[in-house]
């Protein structure tokens, strides 16, 4: 197994496109801090009356749904670029026991995208202390790092939670461009498309979507439709379905 691991590790450092994905999360960093810069000074520029109706300036709100789909799209690689280039069938003669070839994709992929999500989450976070400083809420979404560690937790968390959702559809799907397909209509659209639904559906709906779970998770939504537990097991359902589904097309079809 360690072996095992190590060559998929190997596979996922060397890649180009890893690099252009962890390039994706920098510059979705970077326009995080531009946005938040931009709505801090609106907001010293505006009168008492207008500041209270102003959103949360946290880079956070930015940073995560194009970082999230970053890792998911490296999960999808992880599996479907060796379907596409072939070299599945090498990988499969040389680790026959396919539910290890799986375990040690699910720990390099999931491993690796926590790790992401962690330094992305409280570098973000970092950004947001720096630009918004003490100007109060609603500018700013927590008063101390107290308050706000829960919420970088589980943002951290929600990365990692969305690599592995891609890794499943990548081995359910074994394509690229399908697994892709399939992980922006569950993070994006579906949401969208729940909010034109008749109530209270709508906000039924929104509530289990991915982008909508970790805030409710993390506590930081008021009067959430879920409380912080069933937000988090239905959070970690969606990699346990997706990662399942693979795992039965990865073990009964042929390569």
């Amino acid at each position: 197994m360690i072996d095992v691991v190590a060559s998929e590790w190997l596979k996922v450092r060397t890649v180009r496109s890893t690099y252009y994905l962890l390039l994706t999360a920098v510059l979705a960093l970077a326009f995080g801090g531009v946005v938040s810069y931009l709505m801090t000074a609106d907001y010293d520029q505006s009168p008492p009356e207008l500041r209270a109706a102003f959103a949360s300036a946290d880079p956070s709100v930015f940073v995560m749904p194009f970082t999230q789909f970053a890792a998911g799209v490296i999960g999808a690689l992880a599996i479907t670029s060796e379907y596409t280039g072939g070299m599945i069938r090498t990988v499969l003669v040389t680790v026959p026991r396919r539910v290890t070839l799986l375990v040690a994709k699910i720990a390099v992929v999931g491993g690796s995208a926590l790790a992401l999500g962690g330094v992305v989450s409280f570098l973000s976070y970092g950004v947001g202390v720096v630009i918004i400083g003490d100007r109060p809420a609603p500018l700013a979404q927590f008063a101390t790092f107290g308050d706000a560690l829960p919420s970088v937790l589980a943002n951290g968390l929600s990365i990692a939670v969305v690599a592995l959702v891609g890794l499943g559809f990548g081995m359910l799907l074994r394509s690229t461009a399908g697994a892709l397909t399939t992980l922006c209509f569950l993070m994006f659209v579906v949401p969208m498309v729940a909010v034109f639904l008749p109530a209270p559906w709508n906000n039924r709906l929104v509530s289990v979507t991915l982008l909508y779970l970790t805030p409710q998770f993390s506590g930081s939504i008021e009067r959430a439709p879920l409380t912080p537990g069933w937000a988090l097991a239905v959070l970690l359902a969606y990699p346990v379905v997706a990662l399942v589904a693979g795992a039965v097309a990865l073990v009964r079809r042929d390569a």
